[in-house]
């Protein structure tokens, strides 16, 4: 399985009760398909990972593959900072017959470098399920390096990283590891990042999994198309037009925003669970106004 393109961190819908939102899941799946991504990721951090319980979050895994029915790539958010957990949730992922499992590096506890080569070599060994690092240092506490995520990719079924460090010469030390160790066309660096998917496809990169798509996959898609085939003018005009929406769809912590947007599009969003809270009004406004200069709303 490769995985490039744009795939959407999908935010979790909840009802007025505070329930999964079925009906609107499946709904902002076709949205999304419809509007050309090229997979989809649910449970993951934009999903609100950390407030949803363990049935809630296969629930959700559960209804991805039900509704993609095999026309995108399905990615399940699978991750914890405890191995045996983690190992629970790929598990699952791979009986549902999800095409892949993203898994985060574990958070709090800070993991050292070999505990987190041993966190992915027991996924990997347990499992035979594409798995996908995902490195966020800026929520987790813990930075994978370059030679530890050489020695992961070597590893079965490590397919991807998904770097969301924003140091981008890391992302060019990261590409020529993968390179020097042969593994350049079974091994695949993703943005973590909607501000830096052009530069990092630029220096080899293979895609984004994207906040930004959840709002406006079309263009978000388009940018990463235009990249991917080398048309880099064209990608840097997407670019800027979305500039402002990836800016400010991180004005709070994600997911506020990008679920505040949602809703004001009239899309499948409700509320985010707290400890969480609703956007404040100035940022609400400051919001809207990117939308609108878009055309969403």
């Amino acid at each position: 399985m490769k995985f490039e393109g744009t795939t959407v961190a999908m935010v979790t819908p909840y009802t007025k009760n505070d329930e999964i939102d079925e009906e609107g899941i499946r709904e902002n799946i076709n949205y999304l398909i419809e509007n050309g991504v090229n997979g989809i990721l649910a449970a993951g951090t934009t999903g609100e990972s950390a407030t949803i319980s363990h049935d809630e979050h296969r629930k959700l895994l559960d209804i991805l593959i039900d509704e993609a029915d095999g026309k995108v790539t399905t990615i399940a958010g699978a991750g914890s900072n405890s191995s045996k957990e983690a190992l629970g949730l790929v598990k699952h992922a791979e009986d549902i017959g999800a095409d892949g499992a993203l898994v985060i590096t574990p958070y709090y506890n800070k993991p050292q470098q070999n505990g987190l080569y041993e966190h992915y070599k027991l996924l990997s060994e347990s499992t035979n399920i594409p798995i996908i690092v995902y490195n966020v240092p800026s929520r987790t506490g813990t930075d994978i390096d370059v030679e530890t995520i050489g020695k992961v990719a070597e590893l079965d079924n490590i397919a991807a990283i998904k770097e969301a460090n924003p140091d981008l010469d890391k992302v060019s030390q990261i590409i020529k590891k993968i390179d020097e160790i042969g593994k350049t066309d079974k091994f695949a660096v993703l943005s973590g990042n909607d501000d830096l998917t052009l530069p990092m496809i630029a220096l080899g990169a293979k895609g984004v999994i994207s906040v930004v798509a959840n709002v406006d996959p079309a263009r978000m898609s388009q940018l990463v198309n235009y990249a991917l085939e080398g048309d880099f003018e064209s990608a840097s005009e997407s670019h800027y037009e979305l500039y402002d929406l990836m800016k400010v769809l991180f004005i709070e912590t994600n997911p506020v925003p990008a679920k505040t947007a949602l809703s004001m599009m009239g899309r499948p969003a409700g509320n985010v669970r707290m400890p969480l809270a609703p956007i404040n009004e100035e940022n609400k406004a400051k919001l809207k106004e990117v939308l609108k200069n878009l055309d969403l709303i």
